[in-house]
């Protein structure tokens, strides 16, 4: 799969906290450098949404009142927005990324996306 140039997307600006380690993060040391980052910046901004799969960096998030969303929820969201059209061919593109879903997961993101599974 063939991933944009950031530096061409007028509508993306890519930003680095000033600081990768403010007190709210530091009870969260098993957080990965990505996710610290993100939760890090999150805290810097105003009306912030972070977007996360792990788990923990999840549960760091909900603990700091940080409103979250997850890769299928940007899926869901896409569609509901006419962005996309279908969920299942980008399911599917994640799934062979190795992006781990449960089937349980995935049936009820389809049937939230009103592509249920027969």
């Amino acid at each position: 799969m063939d991933l944009p140039d950031l530096d061409v997307l007028d509508w993306l600006r890519v930003r680095a906290p000033r600081s990768l380690s403010p007190p709210a993060l530091q009870v969260f040391s098993d957080l990965g450098p990505g996710e610290s980052e993100v939760l890090a910046l999150a805290l810097e901004s105003t009306s912030p949404v972070v977007i996360l799969d792990d788990g923990l960096a999840r549960q760091a998030a909900k603990a700091m009142k940080v409103p979250l969303t997850g890769t299928l929820g940007l899926l869901l969201d896409a569609k509901s927005k006419g962005l996309v059209r279908s969920v299942l061919p980008l399911l599917d593109q994640l799934q062979e990324l190795r992006f781990r879903v449960s089937q349980r997961t995935r049936d009820s993101v389809l049937r939230s996306a009103g592509e249920a599974p027969h």
